[in-house]
């Protein structure tokens, strides 16, 4: 398994560079910090990062996703538990709490957390202590959290769904990562990275890079899943590449789809039938008119991002100009451009 202080966090865009430049800020101060990011950002990277630039990095880095267990489950994983203290215990447990002392704890999937196990983390914050699970002693710890969520915390903390008090402290600093759309400047450096390390893992001896139109194919993807979802699309295309000596021309965002997929002919139904007015008209204006009416609202829907619309559409962002250029549809973009 790799570990994330093994990882390279990589990109040369303004926005990347500068949430490189809080971690360098924050890091050396013992305060807990939020990492806010969508999934596939890399929060867990950006945290470790943390860690190792801070003066406990030759301690312990530990990690608890807590979306991962039950709140009772969560419980005992984070603060430990007595020998005896339920069905099970024939020993005592040290919880991840006691295992991070002196160095970093990793809360991934905070906005997950109970009520009660978020007050008992903001204890340890406030006071540094804590008690096992079934256990009355009180245990001394020094630990640094780093929390992590693609919540909107504030507004969990509103609605009465997360401690308003916890995340005051934990919000000494927040650290808000940018979805890799917003990083277009990074999609081929991460792409030509992760493709070289896929070809090194298969034993090819060398990587021959992308075409233009596989090239263009990942500019033009959205990458809702960000950059875990790059990593994946990058190495099954290399692996899949039948030609190594030849650039990757075919480029799959979706492995599912399949028109044997489960629950496709459901999907599909049956069409209602278009009805037809009673004099005869022009076919094609008709065409025309539907083509422009469906291009304008994709291309509001996407906020006039024409390689947005292009994804949206289903066609590549060449295309989509030429029906641009075909029916005039430039105005509307132009004047939200202005704005």
């Amino acid at each position: 398994m790799r570990k994330p202080q093994d990882q390279q966090l990589i990109g040369e865009s303004p926005t990347f560079l500068e949430v490189l430049e809080h971690v360098s800020q924050v890091a050396p101060l013992n305060r807990p910090v939020l990492v806010i990011g969508e999934r596939g950002t890399g929060k867990e990277l950006i945290a470790a990062r943390i860690h190792f630039l801070s003066g406990r990095w030759d301690h312990p880095f530990i990690k608890m996703n807590c979306a991962a267990l039950a709140e009772s489950l969560l419980e005992t994983e984070l603060f430990g538990h007595e020998a005896g203290s339920f069905t099970g215990a024939a020993k005592r447990r040290l919880g991840r709490f006691e295992l991070a002392d002196k160095g970093s704890l990793f809360l991934d999937e905070l906005s997950n957390t109970s009520s009660g196990v978020q007050e008992k983390i903001l204890h340890v914050i406030e006071y540094g202590e804590f008690e096992r699970v079934g256990g009355s002693e009180t245990v001394q710890t020094n630990v640094r959290i780093i929390g992590a969520t693609n919540e909107d915390l504030p507004a969990m903390a509103e609605q009465g769904k997360f401690r308003a008090d916890l995340l005051d402290r934990l919000a000494f600093d927040v650290i808000t990562l940018p979805p890799l759309r917003e990083r277009p400047g990074d999609i081929l450096t991460l792409a030509n990275h992760f493709a070289v390390k896929m070809a090194g893992e298969l034993g090819q001896p060398l990587f021959s890079g992308f075409s233009e139109a596989a090239q263009e194919m990942l500019l033009e993807y959205p990458w809702p899943g960000n950059v875990r979802e790059l990593r994946n699309v990058v190495e099954r295309a290399v692996y899949a590449c039948a030609e190594e000596e030849e650039p990757i021309a075919d480029i799959v965002f979706d492995p599912f789809e399949s028109p044997w997929r489960p629950g496709k002919e459901k999907d599909k139904g049956t069409p209602e039938p278009t009805a037809l007015p009673e004099e005869p008209y022009d076919f094609k204006q008709c065409i025309q008119e539907e083509e422009v009416r469906r291009i304008e609202a994709a291309l509001a829907h996407c906020r006039f991002n024409q390689k947005k619309t292009a994804v949206f559409l289903g066609m590549t962002y060449h295309q989509l100009r030429g029906y641009l250029r075909k029916y005039e549809v430039t105005e509307a973009e132009e004047q939200e451009t202005e704005k």
